[in-house]
């Protein structure tokens, strides 16, 4: 695998292999890989004929406060990681190659509406500088088809509805969330967990499922969500939101939705962990 922080390089190889007409796959990531980037980059070889990825922890989507500087860097091991899924290509840019101009001064992309509930709400700016810097990516790379994980459904959504609003030519394919054992979600901001609050972390799964069956079963959305937040906290969580919402737009949930998705955000001592379920009824 090759890895580069040159724009011009990545855009070079690319280009030789669209001039063979051979396709390209692309999963952006923060690094700090575990099973469900890996999950990704083995579906995207399943997909095109080369996959590139990307190693980058975007300043721009992390508010004060966050754990921009904390965020674990594990370059070498991502990098053996990437090589042995099949990955041909890294792309490892420095916070100076993405905003050359400073973040101030930087053009910006920003998804309305979807953005701006939910982590939006919790979060402001965070969705403008992930749609800032996805599109920043699409454009340097420029694939055909681009993977992100379903775990985090309200990103997904921005991205897909950026795609589309600017006509861009690429598929986005969402792949299903990596548990562990005991169903929780995998993510790089596990691993500042105890082991006991990762034995309690898995009740935010839990709560999800007992939810989705007891609003297909009659139970009203508000007792279910009601119900649902006092099980979070009992296990030891600090609520963000707990929500129900339509797939297709994060909108209210209604009695006429029949595809339903319930979103969670909730904290376990100081992390922030996100999961979401999507269900019929």
């Amino acid at each position: 695998m090759i890895t580069t922080q040159e724009i011009s390089q990545i855009r070079q190889q690319v280009r030789a292999w669209h001039a063979k007409g051979e396709t390209v796959a692309f999963v952006p990531t923060m690094g700090n890989l575990h099973q469900g980037h890996i999950t990704l980059i083995k579906e995207a070889v399943k997909r095109a004929d080369h996959v590139v990825a990307s190693i980058f922890v975007n300043p721009m989507q992390f508010g004060q406060n966050e754990d921009l500087d904390a965020y674990p860097r594990t370059l070498a091991a991502d990098q053996q990681a990437l090589t042995d899924a099949g990955a041909e290509l890294l792309f490892t840019p420095t916070p100076e190659i993405i905003y050359p101009k400073g973040m101030d001064q930087q053009s910006f992309v920003e998804v309305p509406n979807i953005s701006e509930q939910l982590c939006g709400a919790s979060r402001p700016g965070h969705f403008r500088g992930v749609a800032t810097v996805v599109c920043k990516l699409f454009n340097i790379v420029q694939p055909d088809i681009a993977l992100f994980g379903r775990k985090d459904f309200q990103q997904l959504l921005v991205i897909e509805t950026m795609v589309a609003d600017l006509s861009m030519p690429i598929e986005i394919i969402g792949v299903d969330t990596i548990r562990e054992a005991s169903g929780l979600a995998m993510s790089s901001r596990n691993g500042y967990l105890s082991q006991a609050q990762k034995d309690k972390a898995a009740t935010l799964k839990q709560t999800m499922d007992t939810m989705s069956v007891a609003i297909q079963q009659g139970v009203s959305i508000a007792n279910a969500i009601q119900t649902g937040n006092s099980q979070l906290c009992e296990a030891g969580f600090r609520p963000d939101y707990l929500e129900v919402r339509s797939t297709t737009d994060l909108s209210q949930a209604s009695d006429e939705n029949s595809s339903l998705v319930i979103l969670a955000a909730a904290y376990m001592g100081d992390t922030r962990l996100i999961d979401n379920l999507c269900f019929t009824r």
